[in-house]
């Protein structure tokens, strides 16, 4: 069960936004004013709102045509707030619209016209320490609800060159997060950037430190050495593995025994495959017992394949050039296959090789002039690592700043 430590004090460093003067709209408005707030459903429209509130369609239309360069209005979600205010003379003297967790849209009345802008909502900052033994798997041990798994999918990401967090993990593995969170009237919102991370994994202790390079933040290990790799440990997120690497298999299809160079992974039917490393589409397309099948060409004359796809993604074809990580294709059973899986395979020099055997190069380091910052950084996270302690109890501590994380 993963416990919750929090800290109070808001993390300030880098990592803090910049304080805006406009703030989110002020709750109370003069008596000459009428407020109209409400929540978006399911299918209504902006022009729905001024009809029931019978206001006028004409300002409906300035307004929508004041914010088409910045959020088009007839992109309403379900659940998001809105705010109208209405002036003595019934005029729409300002409308605003939460267009997501991190900005809304204010369109006010000036001498001119409407005038609009999209403005970042300002969150309290605040370190949350979260921690415990892993049970199952780690989605369900992070809790239920949207946050939840997306803190666990950001986790994943953190250490996913080195972890596969279904296949490897085992029975006792524990893990420890210093994550930003997000509050606003005291109320937690989301979480923010995980700041730093310990896994242990059979015994093996993996830590992640946030630092900011090239106005980016990276994750790196203890020494400063990059933690994103030449390959992801899988193309998958939360699968188990149904079929291993082997010289001698018993196909469940043809019912003999052969080689059987590459992963098969288990998961639902339509499910995203990811590309493991940066590469080159050399084919993309039907080819006997793999079905739809990608082959991705990397560099050092290694290459990547994924079998059995229901389905190629439109950005993949012969000759396109795609990212490590980028969404390629989706789990099927087209080709020789008895259910819904993914087969993978690498060779280097067109000789298969076990992905899971082989030792992968690691990104950019630290660089030796930001050395410095980097170290006092990860000292201070290794104070919070250190004193977050998950025995059954919810603890709330007071922790020290942590460093400005800086930027390599």
């Amino acid at each position: 069960m993963i416990i919750i430590s929090l800290s109070f004090l808001a993390f300030l460093g880098n990592f803090s936004q910049t304080a805006r003067k406009k703030e989110a709209p002020p709750i109370g408005q003069p008596q000459a004013f009428q407020v109209i707030t409400g929540i978006i459903k399911k299918g209504e429209t902006l022009f729905d709102i001024f009809k029931r509130h019978q206001l006028d369609i004409t300002e409906l239309y300035k307004i929508r045509e004041a914010s088409a360069g910045i959020h088009k209005l007839r992109e309403l979600y379900p659940g998001r707030q809105y705010k109208i205010i209405r002036d003595n003379n019934e005029r729409i003297s300002s409308f605003l619209y939460w267009i997501d967790d991190d900005c809304y849209l204010n369109v006010n009345r000036t001498g001119q016209g409407y005038c609009a802008e999209k403005i970042p909502i300002v969150y309290e900052k605040r370190i949350l320490h979260i921690g415990g033994s892993i049970k199952g798997n780690l989605i369900s041990s992070l809790g239920e609800g949207t946050e939840n798994l997306l803190l666990a999918l950001q986790l994943s990401d953190i250490f996913a060159w080195d972890i596969d967090f279904t296949a490897d993990l085992r029975a006792n593995d524990s893990c420890k997060i210093i994550v930003e969170g997000l509050y606003k009237d005291g109320e937690f919102k989301k979480y923010g950037q995980i700041l730093s991370a310990e896994f242990i994994n059979n015994g093996d202790v993996y830590r992640a430190y946030a630092f900011k390079r090239d106005g980016k933040i990276r994750y790196y290990d203890e020494k400063g050495r990059s933690l994103r790799k030449a390959f992801l440990k899988a193309p998958l997120s939360f699968r188990r593995i149904s079929s291993t690497f082997s010289e001698r298999r018993f196909h469940p299809v043809l019912k003999i025994y052969r080689p059987h160079h590459g992963l098969d992974y288990a998961a639902a039917k339509g499910a995203p495959v990811s590309a493991a490393g940066d590469g080159k589409v050399i084919f993309a397309g039907r080819l006997g017992r793999y079905g739809n099948l990608i082959i991705l060409r990397h560099r050092n004359g290694c290459k990547t394949y994924y079998g059995h796809l229901s389905k190629i993604a439109g950005v993949v074809h012969r000759g396109a050039k795609i990212r490590q990580g980028a969404i390629i294709g989706y789990v099927g059973a087209t080709g020789l296959a008895t259910g819904p899986h993914l087969h993978y395979e690498m060779r280097i020099n067109n000789h298969a090789v076990n992905p899971m055997a082989i030792k992968l190069p690691r990104g950019r380091a630290i660089v030796a002039n930001m050395l410095a910052a980097f170290n006092q950084f990860r000292d201070e996270m290794n104070v919070e690592l250190a004193s977050s302690e998950f025995s059954g109890a919810v603890v709330i501590d007071t922790f020290a700043k942590p460093a400005d994380p800086g930027e390599g």
